[in-house]
């Protein structure tokens, strides 16, 4: 008999309560200080309380949870997305504690949450990497060197970066020693990892990711790809499947290459494989080692359950599914709602649901935290709803979820969902110009100005 300790909130612990119950599995929510409210506390079978507010104090404490774990006889802890979710310290202690992590291993964290080992382990798996060092530069002299290969501009990126923290774009060879210094600085400051790799700088791509999925044995499956090109400070808004801008050839090597990348980290539970996409070529960026905000898009598209396939895959040890198993259907778009003020440069919007009314209708799915007198709290992420629809092409998957979102009713703070229906309606993404929509889409075209 499994107990699964959710460590996390938020709208990522409802979906893991929802999936855990359907199984029978029964459910421990852990909640900080002023959370108590939240619908996670609310769906699981006993909740318990882990400290202030502050995530270091609770969400991020690993310490309290795993006494949490101990003290509710949770046998399973689910990380979710963002706190723990990628900390290789964290499984390895819920590993030492003979509680079953669902997520990948503490070895193949490691492994891939290093950039450097990650691309060494990409590359010798022969999927396509951004040209640039495959180990770490110990000096100006071999920046130099690699940038006769590669050329300007280049990226200097600390291997154990993250949160833009550790990254210099050089742009020529007058900037290099300076930029070197910092890259290094930075990394030893927040990381406690001062060694840099090098890469080709590609300022305009589009973000195309695949997930995947595997046992760490022999079963490793992909169920198709997202585009997430649709982004604001590297923070999606609008993910869509498939792709719209690939061909069905580069499709089939894209998933085929994130495969082998899951085959060659040993991979076990639900991840995904980034990449980035230009006009004739696409490069492994990192490996996500956790389920994922989006993963709604790719199981409304593929018609499987991936946090009950983590689940399954817990009690049996094996996946529910192979990969013939897999029949794509129709496209699938979804729209993030965060409580923020696009008005006000997007600032975090939080406040008292005073009315709500979530839209419905035929393959439309809401995933969300909220409920009428629900307290947004401004301790945490601001996302407070994912909208996710699908139908049988992208104009008619756009055209549902602008009716979506025009049905949507969240009264008490101000949301997105007005940009959203904005961006849905702008002729560049709406006319499916595949070139035009990339990372850099929302810089180019200034569509808040259209909402106010």
């Amino acid at each position: 008999m499994y107990r699964c300790l959710i460590a996390n909130r938020g709208e990522i612990a409802v979906r893991i309560i929802r999936a855990c119950r359907e199984l029978n599995i029964e459910t421990v929510a852990i909640y900080a200080l002023g959370d108590e409210k939240s619908l996670h506390v609310s769906l699981a079978d006993q909740a318990v309380c882990i400290g202030e507010a502050n995530p270091l104090e609770s969400y991020l404490n690993q310490d309290r949870i795993i006494s949490a774990a101990k003290i509710t006889g949770a046998n399973a802890i689910h990380p979710g997305y963002g706190f723990l979710s990628e900390s290789s310290s964290f499984a390895r202690k819920v590993e030492d504690n003979d509680i079953y992590f669902i997520g990948p291993t503490q070895k193949t964290m490691e492994m891939m949450g290093d950039k450097i080992t990650a691309r060494q382990t990409v590359d010798n798996a022969g999927v396509p990497i951004i040209p640039g060092s495959t180990k770490a530069v110990e000096s100006i002299e071999e920046v130099q060197n690699i940038a006769q290969e590669i050329g300007y501009p280049l990226v200097l990126k600390a291997a154990s970066g993250g949160g833009g923290k550790g990254i210099r774009i050089v742009k020529s060879e007058d900037t290099l020693t300076k930029s070197f210094k910092e890259a290094k600085s930075e990394g030893k400051k927040y990381f406690d990892d001062d060694r840099i790799y090098v890469e080709a700088f590609i300022p305009v791509a589009k973000h195309v990711e695949v997930q995947v999925i595997g046992d760490g044995n022999e079963n490793y499956i992909h169920l198709g790809e997202r585009d997430c090109s649709v982004q604001r400070k590297n923070q999606k808004l609008i993910e869509e499947s498939p792709c719209a801008a690939i061909t069905e050839e580069m499709r089939e090597s894209m998933c085929a290459d994130a495969v082998k990348v899951a085959k060659a980290s040993n991979y076990r539970s639900a991840g995904t494989i980034e990449y980035l996409v230009t006009k004739d070529a696409y490069y492994f960026i990192e490996m996500n080692a956790r389920i994922q905000v989006e993963h709604t898009v790719t199981e409304m598209r593929a018609n499987r359950d991936l946090l009950q396939a983590q689940l399954y895959l817990m009690q049996h040890g094996t996946l529910p599914f192979n990969q013939e198993d897999i029949i794509f259907d129709g496209h699938v778009i979804e729209a993030r709602i965060n409580a923020e003020n696009p008005e006000k440069q997007f600032q975090p919007s939080p406040g008292t649901v005073q009315a709500l009314h979530l839209p419905q209708g035929f393959n439309i799915r809401v995933d969300s935290l909220l409920y009428h007198g629900y307290t947004v709290s401004p301790n945490y992420d601001s996302l407070v709803a994912k909208v996710i629809v699908k139908s049988s092409n992208r104009q008619l998957a756009i055209k549902k979820l602008k009716v979506a979102l025009d049905e949507m009713v969240i009264d008490g703070f101000t949301t997105t969902a007005d940009f959203l229906y904005a961006v849905l309606s702008y002729p560049f993404y709406a006319e499916g110009n595949a070139e035009e929509v990339d990372i850099k889409f929302l810089d180019r075209h200034q569509i808040i100005k259209e909402v106010t």
